[in-house]
């Protein structure tokens, strides 16, 4: 039910570009735009918020010169996809303001999403298979598992040839790897109850 007075934008045939995504008004905070089509994204779970902040932390903590870790933000990967990954390592050179609300996938070397029940079959594969065809070279998928509903990170590298994302590791205490730079995070339960 829309309250009185709010329309929903009708969208153009052959769907929106990421310019619109920036020049529709009153669009809610974090939309997605997929294949065309504008994704709003629902309220997330404590999970999903603490993860972001234990991985922000985590990847701060060791980041390379030259790289900075950002959250939240619009990635183009072509005129009709601009997803916004939880998580993202971009080369510091593409950080130009304060006011800026996007990157280039080719500045991206690690976009990270972290999986909602709204948005699995997104995360775990629509935007894997976006990432690897605009050549991001890392991808990590972090879920929910087991009765106690720990943390798993799957950690994926691309394959250059294919353009597909292969796992190269998962991980359930500690994410450590040496791409796109060192990083040694703990994801243990006590980790993310500490937040």
């Amino acid at each position: 039910m829309t309250e009185p007075g709010c329309r929903w934008p009708v969208p153009p045939q052959d769907g929106y570009t990421v310019d619109d995504l920036y020049t529709l008004p009153d669009l809610p905070p974090h939309t997605e735009l997929i294949d065309g089509s504008l994704v709003f994204v629902s309220p997330q779970r404590l999970f999903h918020s603490r993860m972001i902040d234990l991985l922000m932390n985590g990847l701060r903590h060791t980041v390379a010169e030259g790289l900075k870790i950002e959250r939240e933000m619009t990635i183009v990967l072509d005129r009709r996809n601009g997803p916004e990954p939880d998580v993202c390592v971009v080369r510091a050179e593409a950080v130009t303001g304060l006011e800026q609300t996007r990157f280039q996938a080719a500045d991206i070397l690690l976009a990270i999403e972290v999986v909602s029940p709204d948005s699995e079959a997104r995360d775990r594969d629509t935007k894997p298979r976006k990432y690897a065809a605009a050549g991001i070279p890392n991808f990590w998928l972090v879920e929910m598992a087991g009765a106690d509903q720990h943390p798993v990170v799957r950690v994926y590298e691309l394959d250059p040839l294919s353009k597909t994302y292969a796992v190269s590791g998962i991980h359930h205490d500690r994410v450590k790897t040496g791409v796109p730079y060192t990083i040694d995070i703990d994801i243990t339960l006590d980790a993310l109850h500490q937040l």
